[in-house]
């Protein structure tokens, strides 16, 4: 039986650039690699869930850039998309996604190892993009690599400056740090509601605001699992108040507290 050797290519296919070996991977290095702008655009489209802007549209209204994106007129896309009412939706859902907080766009550029779970975690540190720091990222919990890819995207932040953000955190929907009752941490998993997602927005209902991480703000640590997880032992080196169940703490029973 023969074989056939197969040879891995030298340029990339779209932009013909030199590729290059990262471990056992090719990669397209270069910045102006049309196929790489295009996949951002996509990716920030899916993040921050604008409906309608998907693989197929981004191709018919030639997005090369994120910032392209909110450039765009209902004209332009009426026209490239031969549809009145394609082109309002889509408009109008651009429009919502202007409303994005910090914690949803930091994940939608595509910076490395950089996910949604780093960027929870950030953003119970941080209130808006100027505060992010190797500091802030370090009593956030973020990993060196994490941090260094962080810090890189942000010395070519100027580019996205003009974008429509405000580029802060999520403020609570239901209570301001001035008038909330506490700030809480949830450490493992919960017996009271069946997800955390849950949890956080019945506390934010009775007047919490809930962070990701513990960060020194935090006066309230949920453990409902009983392990002596990182974050309980960190709390009580703190003197923070653990509760062992959500549902105490809202009802204001003593029990079930450390």
């Amino acid at each position: 039986m023969s074989s056939t050797t197969i040879l891995p290519p030298k340029n990339c296919p779209s932009c013909s650039s030199t590729l290059e070996w990262i471990g056992d991977q090719l990669f397209c290095m270069s910045k102006t690699c049309p196929a790489k702008s295009t996949k951002l655009v996509e990716h920030f489209s899916k993040t921050l869930k604008i409906k309608g802007l998907g693989p197929m549209t981004v191709k018919k209204l030639s997005l090369d850039s994120i910032n392209k994106i909110y450039e765009l007129d209902y004209d332009y896309v009426e026209n490239c998309l031969g549809s009145s009412k394609l082109a309002k939706k889509l408009v109008d859902e651009i429009e919502k996604s202007k409303n994005a907080d910090l914690q949803t766009l930091l994940p939608a550029f595509s910076i490395p190892l950089f996910g949604r779970s780093a960027s929870e975690k950030l953003c119970g540190t941080v209130s808006d993009i100027s505060e992010i720091t190797a500091d802030s990222c370090k009593r956030a919990g973020l990993g060196q690599k994490v941090t260094d890819n962080l810090i890189q995207w942000l010395k070519s932040f100027n580019q996205y400056q003009t974008l429509p953000f405000s580029w802060k955190t999520k403020p609570s929907k239901w209570v301001s740090k001035e008038k909330t009752k506490g700030i809480v941490c949830i450490s493992g998993k919960l017996n009271s509601y069946k997800t955390k997602a849950i949890a956080k927005e019945i506390l934010e209902a009775n007047g919490y605001i809930v962070n990701s991480s513990l960060t020194k703000n935090v006066s309230i640590l949920v453990n409902e699992s009983g392990i002596n997880s990182a974050k309980t032992k960190k709390a009580e080196q703190n003197n923070i108040t653990i509760v062992n169940n959500i549902n105490d703490l809202i009802t204001g029973e003593n029990h079930g507290c450390t």
